[in-house]
């Protein structure tokens, strides 16, 4: 897990945000319990609580990390110029292919931004609004189409045979050329 979203944890909050994200990587939501994390990190489910108020608390531990994990997956690209989206829209999609039940439990429901570690979200983010040049709307719009792409692809809904890889050039060259980059 990455240590920039965990920084404001105890140590024990931690390894319990770490126990309950490999829970959910080999288990998927069903095997994330209260109980489960508590036997992984050798104690009582009723001592977690010293630990992470609720399991609602808990997910957003392992919430912010996965934005602090999508967000050195960005970082690391340093794409500039007119191949930036693009960077940006494959590393969305490869992180959401990689770890499917944190993308899931990170963009399946409402948000409890206050839950979150302080400024992980803006950080996430922030690759892709400078991708798109600024411009909020259109780093939106390009969100919502990895977001359904993503998605999409991750239940299977498309049909057999589907060029998804062609797809999604097709939808980055549209939102680029929306934003105006060559």
């Amino acid at each position: 897990m990455a240590s920039s979203a965990a920084s404001g944890q105890s140590p024990r909050a931690r390894e319990i945000a770490a126990a309950a994200l490999a829970l959910l990587e080999e288990d998927g939501p069903d095997g994330l319990s209260m109980r489960r994390v508590a036997e992984r990190v050798g104690i009582r489910a009723p001592s977690l609580y010293k630990h992470v108020p609720d399991k609602e608390a808990l997910e957003a531990a392992i919430i912010s990390e996965g934005f602090a994990d999508l967000a050195e997956a960005f970082e690391a690209l340093a794409p500039a110029g007119p191949d930036a989206l693009a960077g940006v829209m494959r590393a969305y999609r490869g992180f959401a292919l990689r770890r499917p039940h944190l993308y899931r439990l990170m963009t399946g429901r409402p948000l409890a931004r206050d839950l979150l570690a302080p400024g992980v979200e803006a950080r996430a983010a922030q690759p892709l609004l400078e991708a798109t040049g600024g411009d909020d709307d259109l780093a939106r719009a390009a969100w919502a189409f990895a977001h359904g792409m993503t998605i999409l692809e991750l239940n299977g809904r498309f049909p057999p045979g589907a060029d998804l890889d062609r797809a999604w050039r097709a939808g980055v060259e549209a939102l680029a050329a929306a934003g105006g980059a060559p």
